[in-house]
């Protein structure tokens, strides 16, 4: 089945997916909320040196039942659960789902509220189904490929998601697009806190730039929506980081680019790690070089 899933399948799929992101969403903002109250945040490192909480482990547990609920012959790749796979099993997954259940984990430590929980659906190296939901900055974003992306404004505690039409919800949101870039036009750059020299430099070569600071896959989605026009990313990302959010900023009319100026493609490798990319607005544009390798 997983070969032939048609575009009418994925439209039935999206509605439940959003619904997966917000449930997962409203039960890490309970702790998030619960942490800036100081009433303490357990912090772990995994073998990789990153910061993980019980936060990560609920929403990967909960993203992870709902989608082999509802669709159990295709596999997931998460970041919390990947090392259940190995290589060897996974290399030949041509359509798998692809989470992270809490994307910014520094952003959630830190209470910059800047973290986001990704979904997206891989067919063939390409993301085909992708929703973003930022809690804390009550937004989600979600988009099928050959379709026009979409931003929602939504308060998650408000919402009553046992008894929700999402049908309805979604009828809400609207189409977002990317910016264009214009002559002598003040460039608009989508940073993490923490970015280092090589973002600096890439922006040197910007001219009169302005900087917009925001965490995880949400940098991405401020170029779908056209308050930002480019998100340079030269430190190292995992696939699920970036799936979710190239599927909407494709379908807003901007790209994610590799140093060929290529879009990502989603391979299955050991590492599942990303090159150096950029996040644009528009892909003709004549945009800063971005080193090949991390």
């Amino acid at each position: 089945m997983t070969e032939s899933i048609s575009h009418t399948q994925l439209q039935q799929w999206l509605p439940q997916v959003c619904l997966i992101a917000l449930q997962a969403g409203r039960g890490i903002s309970q702790m998030y909320r619960e942490h800036c109250a100081h009433q303490g945040l357990a912090v772990e490192r995994k073998g990789d040196g990153t910061p993980v909480t019980q936060a990560d482990r609920d929403a990967d547990e909960l993203i992870y039942r709902a989608l082999q609920a509802m669709t159990p012959e295709i596999p997931l790749v998460t970041e919390e659960s990947v090392a259940q796979f190995a290589f060897a099993e996974r290399q030949d997954w041509h359509t798998y789902w692809l989470v992270d259940p809490l994307d910014g984990t520094k952003e959630f430590i830190e209470a910059t509220g800047e973290y986001s929980v990704n979904i997206a659906l891989i067919i063939n190296h390409q993301p085909v189904l992708g929703v973003v939901f930022g809690p804390e900055v009550g937004k989600l974003y979600f988009a099928l490929r050959g379709e026009a992306a979409y931003g929602l404004t939504i308060a998650v505690q408000q919402l009553d998601l046992e008894h929700l039409s999402m049908p309805s919800l979604l009828a809400q949101a609207q189409p977002i697009h990317s910016a264009k870039m214009q002559p002598n036009q003040l460039t608009k750059v989508a940073v993490s806190r923490h970015h280092g020299g090589r973002t600096q430099h890439f922006m040197s070569q910007l001219g009169a730039c302005e900087t917009i600071k925001m965490g995880s896959a949400l940098k991405a989605c401020l170029v779908a929506e056209g308050a930002a026009h480019v998100y340079p990313r030269f430190g190292p990302t995992s696939l699920w980081d970036t799936a979710a959010s190239q599927v909407i900023v494709e379908m807003a009319g901007g790209a994610m680019l590799n140093a060929a100026k290529h879009p990502l493609e989603y391979v299955q490798t050991p590492s599942l790690l990303n090159p150096s990319f950029m996040v644009v607005c528009q892909s003709d544009y004549a945009w800063p070089p971005i080193p090949e390798v991390l």
